[in-house]
């Protein structure tokens, strides 16, 4: 039997919010690296690996077969978490998307809106809206932290708690980040700020919330 493999930063952040003895979900699964890992690792007791496309699902396969993971996790060919039913995982990932389409799954899926439910979500742009739809939809960040994989990536814990908020813009972009305490956050924020300062060339709102964040760092 083959060892299961190391994650990579950005892979390994997302499995350290799973929770112990739960069935995952991870949506764009792509090679299913995660999810076969947490099961052989013993952190998930099943998953599912689901993603839109039939080639990624095939990777998926071929990495389930090579560590010997077919009694613990399903592919499954599904937009978002279309086909993925409410006792089938407790804890979901959704990496490697824009937060725009992170937000849009979420918001399809009918068994979201559970307590029980935790979200691991990673966007890799657009970040901003992913927080201020979860705010609007009442969801929360419970925890939230950077990583390094070449560029700098953010994870986001999130549940539904039924308090709906409408949240600064700059909340928005610093979520529950510590950009004075942790290195990686800062660099996150000072990423982000840069991105706004861009903006502000056609839009001078942009430019005030990038120098208030600037107070944040």
């Amino acid at each position: 039997m083959k060892r299961p493999f190391k994650l990579d930063s950005r892979l390994n952040l997302c499995a350290s919010f799973v929770r112990k003895g739960v069935k995952v979900a991870d949506i764009g699964t792509d090679h299913a690296y995660l999810p076969v890992w947490l099961c052989k690792k013993g952190i998930a007791i099943s998953a599912l690996a689901c993603d839109i496309g039939q080639e990624p699902l095939q990777n998926a396969l071929n990495t389930i077969y090579k560590y010997n993971a077919e009694n613990l996790v399903e592919t499954r060919l599904c937009n978002g978490l279309a086909k993925v039913n409410d006792n089938e995982a407790q804890d979901i990932i959704i990496a490697g998307m824009g937060g725009e389409t992170i937000a849009e799954i979420i918001d399809a899926w009918q068994f979201a809106k559970n307590k029980d439910k935790h979200f691991i979500l990673q966007p890799m742009t657009k970040s901003d809206e992913l927080v201020n739809f979860l705010y609007k939809s009442g969801f929360e960040i419970i925890e939230q932290r950077c990583c390094k994989e070449r560029k700098i990536y953010t994870v986001m814990l999130v549940t539904y708690t039924g308090n709906i908020q409408n949240v600064s813009k700059e909340f928005t972009y610093l979520g529950k980040l510590s950009p004075k305490e942790n290195p990686l956050d800062r660099e996150f924020l000072q990423m982000e700020i840069r991105n706004l300062e861009n903006k502000a060339k056609g839009n001078k709102e942009y430019e005030i919330v990038a120098e208030n964040l600037k107070k944040e760092l």
